[in-house]
């Protein structure tokens, strides 16, 4: 059982990035259109150094300010999300000359980062993926590998335990469409770079050099050369869709996942950082009941060259699971945080508001239900710490634990909000109250980055796979 504590300065730090997100991101959070990135915000996280930071946090700081973020302002803990779920495989994967591109754009808020995984026929079963990589010149290999041959260990790259099979049910992204079940663990991440902003206990600036565009997770060094080139693959044409990804189509570059190997399932899989202006790419924005954006990409056989891939030729599941089992948590945390927020705003308003003869709070069956939801609520914020920390540290546990720590926390919020607009009532389904804003958020952590029902399928099969057949 993995153990964890918070210490005084992340206790600190987690009651400054609310009172950041309160005082200084929510303003610009009003000030954005819904359906549209907010370049304004974005900016403004890079300038506190908080994107900076998902460079050098582990998964329990990634909770912590996710989970910050979202009590004061959603928007601001979305856009934070998504430049990590986008940016962190050109971190983890890339070759030195993608990171010094990329990375230090990313981390102040000058490029916005997207993870372009679903597609309209494969969400949850992400290894079912459409959108081909046809290659377009001779200097591709005699013979690839076949979806049953041992694959070499990614150079350039964190190593990877051994992803979900073909097949077998995963997870889904941090795009309402769902991605693959996290079979494999990776080690974790190092800790928080030290290092304060004036006048912001405990968060790191995003002075010039904070990204790192060297070593990757656990030390490992950016290749000066692609994998792919050495081994003699070319280049490819990209065609097919993209559906429901997070701040499609206005992302200056997309994490792209496509099938290199017809046939080979999750082995047959390419990871590929595409720039928003390659020809033949074009996007169209989704009318959704979240208010982030979200959209659908179209390739018309779009080039990519081994220059932009990441990792190695059909090892891009991989690149998938590594982002996954980091990221999966924090939607814990999320779910979290707005679960936090509702309770907060109900507290205050059964507090104060007079019925039936007395306060709302001396009712028994509102108290009671207002306990309910502190109780849930604590349960799944303990859960989230629980799993983040055994990522941290290597556990090899840690599918069955995020999967859990998921599935508790966003079917927890879900409720927490939802109880939390009955005891407000009809002022709580007005367009612009909090109850209602967090109504339409909570409702799609449910589904991304592996419906409720993905993850009660990863948590069963985890758990099996530990009793010995008879």
């Amino acid at each position: 059982m993995t153990a964890f504590s918070l210490d005084p300065v992340q206790t600190a730090w987690c009651a400054e990035l609310r009172a950041l997100a309160e005082e200084r991101l929510r303003p610009l959070a009003e000030k954005g259109e819904p359906g549209h990135v907010n370049r304004a915000l974005v900016a403004e996280l890079g300038r506190l150094g908080l994107l900076a930071r998902l460079f050098t946090s582990g998964a329990l700081d990634l909770c912590l300010m996710r989970e910050s973020l979202a009590r004061g302002c959603t928007e601001a803990e979305t856009a934070l999300a998504l430049q990590g779920l986008g940016a962190h495989p050109v971190h983890a994967y890339g070759t030195r000359a993608q990171r010094e591109r990329w990375l230090p754009r990313v981390a102040d808020g000058s490029a916005v980062a997207a993870f372009a995984l679903s597609e309209p026929g494969a969400g949850s079963d992400a290894a079912a993926l459409a959108l081909r990589a046809d290659r377009d010149d001779a200097r591709a290999p005699t013979s690839a590998p076949g979806p049953g041959e041992a694959a070499p260990a990614a150079r350039g790259a964190s190593s990877v335990a051994s992803g979900a099979a073909p097949g077998v049910p995963g997870a889904a992204p941090a795009d309402p469409g769902s991605s693959p079940a996290a079979s494999g663990v990776e080690p974790g991440v190092a800790p928080a770079a030290s290092g304060v902003a004036p006048g912001v206990p405990g968060v790191a600036p995003a002075a010039s050099g904070t990204v790192p565009a060297g070593p990757g997770p656990s030390g490992v060094e950016a290749q000066e050369s692609p994998v792919a080139e050495r081994d003699g693959w070319g280049s490819w044409r990209l065609s097919g869709e993209k559906c429901w990804i997070s701040n499609a189509p206005e992302a200056d570059f997309y994490t792209v996942f496509a099938r290199t190997t017809p046939g080979a399932g999750a082995r047959g899989v390419t990871a590929f950082l595409v720039p928003a202006d390659r020809p033949g790419l074009t996007g169209t924005p989704l009318d959704m009941l979240s208010p982030h954006p979200i959209g659908a990409l179209a390739f018309d056989a779009v080039p990519v060259t081994a220059d932009d891939v990441l990792g190695e030729p059909d090892r891009g599941f991989r690149v998938a699971m590594h982002t996954l089992n980091l990221f999966r948590p924090s939607v814990g945390a999320f779910a979290v945080g707005m679960a936090e927020a509702a309770l907060a705003a109900t507290l205050t308003h059964t507090a104060g508001r007079e019925a039936f003869g007395g306060r709302l709070k001396d009712l028994q069956t509102v108290a009671h239900q207002v306990a309910e939801m502190a109780m849930r609520t604590e349960a799944a914020r303990l859960m989230v710490y629980a799993a983040a920390a055994a990522y941290d540290e290597g556990a090899p546990d840690v599918p069955r634990r995020a999967a859990m720590a998921k599935l508790l926390a966003t079917e927890t919020a879900q409720y927490v909000v939802d109880a939390a607009v009955q005891l407000h009532g009809a002022r709580a389904l007005r367009r612009g109250h909090l109850l209602e804003h967090l109504y339409r958020e909570v409702r799609a952590p449910r589904i991304y980055e592996g419906a409720s029902e993905v993850q009660r399928a990863v948590i069963a099969k985890e758990l099996y796979a530990s009793v010995e057949a008879p």
